[in-house]
């Protein structure tokens, strides 16, 4: 590997996860006072992974099918979340956010995105611009890497 391969990889390691410690900091703020940090987790894995299973929540989160379950149902009393028999296989139950469920997650992630915006805001343009080109390059390497692909597939 060429040495600015190392570099690039090295400085990847050392900024994305302070990127995500704000993002997700931000992201829980603005999640509203009335939500667990797991419950708002819940809520913007299934936005993520629409359909999503209480099994694929429950790798996620790290926790046990039926603690997951008992979360769930919170949120389904709530009106945040709803439940309902999969299209491809009526034994599996899926999962889906309802309209209050999405504006909560939408919130979050509007007040997130300002946050980082006012962030950036000291950058020139010129300096806005190779950040935005770096993230057109990477964002297609690492969505592929998220599903298990990699470029050459």
């Amino acid at each position: 590997m060429s040495e600015i391969l190392n570099v690039c990889a090295r400085q990847l390691m050392d900024t994305a996860p302070q990127i995500m410690q704000v993002v997700r900091v931000e992201m829980r703020r603005g999640r509203g006072t009335d939500l667990s940090i797991p419950q708002f987790r819940t809520l913007r894995f299934v936005q993520r992974n629409p359909d999503s299973s209480l099994s694929s929540l429950a790798d996620h989160l790290g926790l046990m099918l039926p603690s997951v379950s008992k979360l769930v149902d919170g949120l389904v009393r709530n009106e945040l979340v709803i439940r309902r028999e999969s299209i491809a296989d009526r034994r599996r139950i899926t999962l889906a956010l309802t309209l209050a469920g999405e504006a909560i997650v939408d919130a979050a992630r509007v007040s997130a995105q300002t946050f980082l915006a006012n962030s950036l805001s000291s950058l020139c343009g010129e300096d806005l611009e190779i950040v935005h080109r770096a993230m057109d390059l990477l964002h297609p390497i690492f969505v592929l890497h998220a599903r298990g692909l990699s470029a050459k597939d």
